[in-house]
């Protein structure tokens, strides 16, 4: 159902039973997947798809041309997966040529009101960003993170799976999977051990990993001669094997480090 106000070009690909309130503009080149919601006053232009389910509430702007000042209207893509939630205000921009010419928003995510998604970001699923969250350009937030209210991450820092980011925190440096981080520039301070419980992670996994936690972060050689330690010593453990796979890819960023180590 389409109301009579809203202007959807007839290129767009409008997939079955679609609902687009009044007064929303849908641009030639989107393509909204099958029991899309678009309530009122949404703005989608760009080459922008978005999935099946997904629910885009009133005064969102998705899909139109990045904040960078590099942009040379390249025919670049924002692609959301299905059933997210976008809540009022939120925006979320397509890639750029510095990039990798696509923003990719995975699945089954919460949006609040006012959350910012930069050119060339990969966030996950089951992602929930608080009101007002940002992502700089070129930030990967993996599954299962959980973004406070008002917090910021940099440019081409990484946010690992199942971490938990404080409110009005100031992200400058990649985010450990599991990782429990805060401050006006944020600090790691703990495993996030109470969103591994809600995940159904075993006693024994979590012990694992804040032993790991306790090697890494101990101090006494480098953290990366202490993740090939922890990588010697805990064997067997999944979230111990990604957590180390994950601190030694090659990254734009240092990582969040405890208050004692920085």
């Amino acid at each position: 159902m389409i109301h009579q106000t809203a202007l959807v070009s007839p290129l767009a690909k409008i997939g079955n039973n679609v609902k687009i309130g009044p007064y929303s503009v849908v641009g030639d080149n989107v393509k909204l997947g099958d029991n899309v919601e678009i309530m009122s006053h949404v703005c989608i232009d760009g080459h922008t798809t978005v999935g099946e389910g997904t629910k885009i509430f009133p005064f969102a702007t998705i899909g139109y041309a990045p904040q960078d000042l590099k942009f040379k209207e390249e025919k670049s893509r924002l692609i959301i997966g299905d059933r997210n939630t976008i809540r009022e205000y939120v925006t979320m921009h397509p890639g750029t040529e510095g990039g990798v010419m696509e923003t990719v928003v995975g699945n089954d995510n919460l949006f609040m009101v006012g959350v910012h998604i930069a050119h060339d970001c990969v966030v996950g699923n089951n992602v929930v960003m608080g009101n007002m969250a940002t992502l700089g350009g070129h930030v990967k937030i993996e599954d299962d993170v959980i973004i406070g209210g008002l917090a910021a991450i940099h440019q081409w820092t990484r946010v690992g799976r199942s971490a938990i980011i404080g409110g009005m925190s100031g992200v400058e440096r990649d985010v450990i999977p599991y990782g429990a981080v805060k401050g006006e520039r944020a600090r790691l301070y703990d495993i996030n051990i109470i969103g591994l419980r809600r995940a159904g992670v075993n006693r024994q996994e979590i012990q694992a990993l804040k032993n790991a936690y306790d090697i890494i972060f101990s101090g006494k050689n480098t953290v990366l001669q202490n993740v090939e330690e922890v990588e010697k010593s805990i064997t067997g453990k999944a979230c111990v094997d990604y957590l180390v796979d994950f601190m030694k890819k090659d990254t734009d960023r240092s990582f969040c480090l405890p208050q004692i180590n920085q």
